[in-house]
C-alpha cells in the first residue's frame, strides 16, 4: 500500500511539475510576444522616423542622434577658418594653409575660399612687415583667434569657429581611408633639408598615401625655381589651388559609406592633430547630412588682390587684398548661390552658332583681355577645366576665377556685363561648344561666367 501511495504522490508531482513548466512556457511565450511586437512597433516608428529623415544613410544617422523633420530646416550655413600648420621645424608652427570653408545641409552646398599666405593685415603698406604678413599671426602667437579676427575683418565675414589643422592629420587622415588618387598637374621636385621636406612626385594620375599627400599640398617651386604654369596659377597660387582641388578628392574618398565604419579612426585623427574652439554639440547636428554632400556642388576661389612691388613696401613681399573685389566676390560666394540665375525679358536662350538676342545695347569693350571671365567645371573631369582656360587665355581672354559646380550636360556662356555677341560667339568658337544667355542683373565681378559641360570635350 505504502509503494502505491509513494508512487501516487510521485506522479501527482510529476504532474504538477508539468504543469508549471507549462506554464512557464506559456508566461515565456507571452513574454516573446510581447517583445516581438514591442521591436515590430519601435522598428515600425524608428523606419517612419527614417522615412520623415529623408531615407538613406542620412535619414539613419539622424534618426539614431534624435532629429526630426524640422531639424536640418533649422540649421544655417556652417563657416570655419581652417589653418593648415607644419610643425616640421622646432619650436616654429607655420601657417602653409588658410581657407575658409562653409557647407549648407539644406542647399547642400559648400564654399572653399583660400586666403594667400602673404596677405597683409597691417595698416601702411610702405612700412610693411613680415610679421604683418596674415600667415605671421599664428607663429607669432600660437592664438588662431588673432588669424580668425583678421579674416573677418578682410572678408566681412562674422566667422565663429576655427579648426587648426597639424600636418600629421593630413597625413593619417589619407593613410585611414586607404589613400586619395590624385592628378598631380606637375613634376615637383624640390628639396629642403632644415624643414626636413623632400617633395618627388611625377605628374599624372596616381594613388597618394600620406607621406606624399603632404608633398604635393606644400609643394611652390621646383629646386630649378620653376614652378607652376601661369594658366594654372603660379607659386603660392597654384599651391593653393592644388590645395583646394585635393582637398575635393580628399572629401570625395573620406564621404564614402564603407568609410562610416572608420569614423573612430578619423576622430582619433582629429583628437590628436586638431585644436579648434569649435563646440561638438554644435556641429554634431550637421554631421548627418554631410553623407549627402558631393563635391560637385563645391565652389573654390582665392581672395583676389595684388602684389605690389616689394620696392614699394618695404622690401616686403606681400598680398594686398582688394576690398572692392573681395566684397562682390564674398557676395557671390556665400549670399548669392542660393538665388536662381534668370535671363532677362527679351533673351533667348539658343544653341549652335545662333547668337542671343536682346534688347539691351552692346558694350564697348573690344579687347579680349579686358573681359574678364569665370569658369565653373560641371564635367565631372578636372582635366576639362585646365584645358578651357588654356583655351581662352591662348585666344587672349582673360581668366579670373576658376570653380566647380554640379555636373551638367551642356556648356552655357553667361553674359553678365553686355559684352558684345561676336565676342561670345568667339568664345564658343574657341570652346567649340555653348550655349549663350544674358544675366545683367547680377552683380557679378566678372563680365562672363562659363559653365563647362559634358559636351565640352
Amino acid at each position: 500500500m505504502k509503494d502505491k501511495e509513494n508512487n501516487k504522490r510521485a506522479i501527482q508531482k510529476k504532474e504538477v511539475k508539468n504543469k508549471e513548466k507549462k506554464k512557464k512556457k506559456k508566461i515565456w511565450k507571452k513574454i516573446l510576444l510581447i517583445l516581438i511586437l514591442l521591436l515590430l512597433i519601435a522598428g515600425s516608428c524608428f523606419a517612419y522616423r527614417v522615412y520623415k529623415n529623408g531615407w538613406g544613410l542620412s535619414g539613419m544617422l539622424a534618426t539614431v542622434v534624435g532629429h526630426d523633420e524640422n531639424t536640418r530646416k533649422n540649421l544655417g550655413e556652417f563657416k570655419i577658418l581652417i589653418l593648415g600648420i607644419s610643425t616640421d621645424q622646432a619650436d616654429v608652427e607655420l601657417t602653409d594653409t588658410i581657407m575658409v570653408a562653409s557647407y549648407n545641409p539644406n542647399t547642400q552646398k559648400a564654399t572653399l575660399l583660400s586666403i594667400p599666405r602673404d596677405t597683409y593685415t597691417g595698416k601702411n603698406v610702405k612700412k610693411a612687415t613680415a610679421y604683418e604678413k596674415i600667415n605671421a599671426l599664428y607663429s607669432r602667437e600660437s592664438d588662431a583667434q588673432t588669424t580668425l579676427d583678421a579674416v573677418n575683418e578682410l572678408t566681412g565675414l562674422d566667422i565663429q569657429y576655427y579648426v587648426v589643422v597639424k600636418t600629421e592629420a593630413l597625413i593619417k587622415l589619407v593613410d585611414v581611408i586607404g589613400g586619395v588618387t590624385y592628378n598631380v598637374p606637375i613634376n615637383m621636385d624640390y628639396d629642403d633639408p632644415t624643414q626636413n621636406l623632400h617633395i618627388h612626385l611625377k605628374q599624372g594620375e596616381q594613388e597618394l598615401d600620406g607621406d606624399k599627400a603632404e608633398q604635393l599640398v606644400r609643394f611652390r617651386h621646383n629646386n630649378n625655381g620653376t614652378t607652376y604654369p601661369v594658366e594654372y596659377g603660379d607659386n603660392d597660387l597654384g599651391r593653393m589651388r592644388t590645395q583646394r582641388e585635393f582637398i575635393m578628392q580628399v572629401l570625395k574618398q573620406t564621404l564614402k559609406p564603407e568609410n562610416i565604419f572608420k569614423i573612430g579612426q578619423i576622430l582619433d585623427v582629429a583628437k590628436e592633430n586638431v585644436i579648434t574652439n569649435a563646440d561638438f554639440n554644435a556641429i554634431k547636428d550637421y554631421i548627418p547630412y554631410a553623407v549627402e554632400f558631393s563635391t560637385e556642388n563645391l565652389l573654390t576661389a582665392t581672395l583676389p588682390g595684388t602684389t605690389p612691388d616689394w620696392k614699394t613696401t618695404n622690401n616686403v613681399s606681400i598680398f594686398v587684398v582688394d576690398k572692392e573685389e573681395t566684397e562682390e566676390l564674398i557676395q557671390e560666394l556665400f549670399y548669392d548661390r542660393d538665388i536662381e540665375e534668370t535671363t532677362e525679358e527679351g533673351t533667348e536662350q539658343t544653341e549652335g552658332n545662333t547668337t542671343n538676342i536682346t534688347s539691351s545695347s552692346s558694350t564697348s569693350t573690344t579687347n579680349k583681355s579686358e573681359i574678364k571671365i569665370e569658369i565653373l567645371n560641371g564635367t565631372g573631369n578636372s582635366k576639362a577645366l585646365q584645358k578651357a582656360v588654356s583655351e581662352l587665355e591662348g585666344a587672349g581672354y582673360n581668366v579670373t576665377r576658376t570653380g566647380s559646380t554640379s555636373t551638367t550636360t551642356k556648356t552655357t556662356i553667361t553674359n553678365k556685363k553686355n559684352i558684345q555677341n561676336n565676342m561670345l560667339n568667339n568664345m564658343k568658337e574657341v570652346l567649340g561648344t555653348g550655349t549663350t544667355s544674358t544675366d545683367e542683373s547680377s552683380s557679378s565681378k566678372v563680365d562672363v561666367t562659363i559653365t563647362l559641360g559634358k559636351d565640352y570635350e
